[in-house]
């Protein structure tokens, strides 16, 4: 057995797959697997082209957080797609799925150390404190194309100049 990170995250596509595939008495082909995903993000799967992205950086420091949970997510991912068609990204049909195949609750967000990965951030001001905000989001407030609202006390985000 391989302990190169990137073999061990394929393997357990191919392993999650091949479990769902008997498990639901279906058969699911395996997706396009590839290792190009940027930024914060620990891996993401595209529907409609049966791929799933993961991110090496956050691989080569979380394996077993990248076994454990993010390739049953991303697989879950696609297995509804195949089963439901369009649904929301961690709604119901993910959920059973997460449970029913992999004893897992699904959450939303890894917990995973981003400081490698973080990008260039802008310091924004709401109410209740300050907010960071990351090059994409800034660019929008700059273009006047987006305004952002802090999830806690609802008020409009505006650029702090001070720091």
């Amino acid at each position: 057995m391989s302990f190169d990170p990137q073999q061990l995250v394929i393997q357990k596509v191919e392993q999650c797959i091949s479990h769902a595939s008997s498990d639901l008495k279906q058969n699911f082909s395996l997706p396009k697997i590839s290792f190009n995903q940027r930024g914060k993000i620990a891996g993401c799967a595209r529907l409609q082209i049966n791929e799933l992205r993961f991110n090496p950086v956050l691989l080569t420091d979380n394996v077993e957080a990248f076994l454990e949970e993010v390739v049953p997510h991303e697989v879950c991912h696609l297995l509804a797609y195949k089963l439901f068609g369009k649904v929301r990204p961690h709604g119901k049909e993910w959920q059973s799925l997460m449970l029913k195949l992999f004893n897992l609750k699904g959450q939303t967000y890894h917990q995973m150390d981003v400081t490698k990965v973080k990008g260039k951030s802008f310091n924004y001001q709401c109410e209740c404190g300050p907010i960071e905000l990351g090059i994409r989001r800034h660019n929008k407030v700059l273009k006047g194309q987006q305004t952002y609202i802090c999830r806690k006390c609802r008020s409009p985000l505006t650029i702090n100049l001070s720091v």
